[in-house]
């Protein structure tokens, strides 16, 4: 934050860790015309942001994979451990399988990539502090084929059929929920589904609450997973 600047009370505090300045002052811009979200603070590497993040507690942390020193993964896993109330978001250019699902079970509430929008890369830190996963359509694509892997691999185990939520009750869905729920496997945000649907992106907000209430998620990714558990859609 800039001398003569003023912090805004209760917005979300977020670090930036980048080891390119020009991408750090980028991403510096663009939140400071985002309503409710301050930066407080740079780091170039993993270490720096470790230590920032211990210093300043911010709310979000994005972080890059790439750097010099400590990488973004083993610095997210650290950060996690030791500040369980920061959320860390991934943003980076790769998006190979190996370093998505590392950052995944790292902890990272999100993994974007580079190429995002501003809005999207601003929705992202607004959605982790709702509790949200963000995660990039290409990216989550790879990820829900690789769950539903999984989940046919525990299907033919007996060992692994108690972790499948056979219990669970679930209230049907409307067409419309349906509807929804089809785009939301595939990765798409409120704004893109509401363009698809022709609907208004605070009603396709609605509809995604819904769908989350009767499949008992968490979140629009824990719903997906459990419609694909379930056998509510496929890939």
């Amino acid at each position: 934050m800039l001398a003569g600047e003023v912090r805004r009370v209760d917005a979300i505090r977020v670090l930036l860790v980048d080891d390119q300045e020009i991408i750090r002052q980028g991403l510096a811009t663009i939140f400071k015309y985002a309503e409710g979200i301050d930066v407080v603070g740079q780091a170039s590497d993993g270490n720096q942001a470790r230590a920032l993040a211990h210093e300043l507690k911010p709310d979000v942390v994005l972080m890059d994979l790439k750097m010099p020193g400590l990488g973004g993964i083993p610095a997210t896993r650290h950060i996690i451990a030791e500040l369980p109330d920061t959320r860390v978001v991934i943003l980076t250019t790769y998006d190979t399988d190996d370093l998505v699902f590392e950052g995944i079970k790292a902890g990272a509430s999100g993994y974007l990539l580079k190429d995002a929008s501003a809005e999207t890369l601003v929705e992202a830190i607004r959605g982790v502090m709702r509790g949200e996963s963000q995660i990039a359509p290409k990216v989550a694509r790879r990820v829900l084929s690789e769950f539903q892997r999984l989940v046919e691999v525990s299907e033919r185990a007996p060992v692994g059929r108690a972790t499948l939520d056979d219990d669970l009750v679930i209230e049907p869905l409307t067409a419309r929920e349906e509807d929804v729920l089809r785009l939301l496997v595939e990765g798409l945000s409120n704004k893109e589904i509401g363009e698809r649907l022709f609907l208004s992106e605070g009603t396709v907000k609605n509809y995604v609450s819904a769908i989350i209430g009767k499949l008992q998620a968490n979140d629009r990714t824990h719903a997906v997973v459990t419609a694909l558990r379930h056998g509510l859609v496929d890939l």
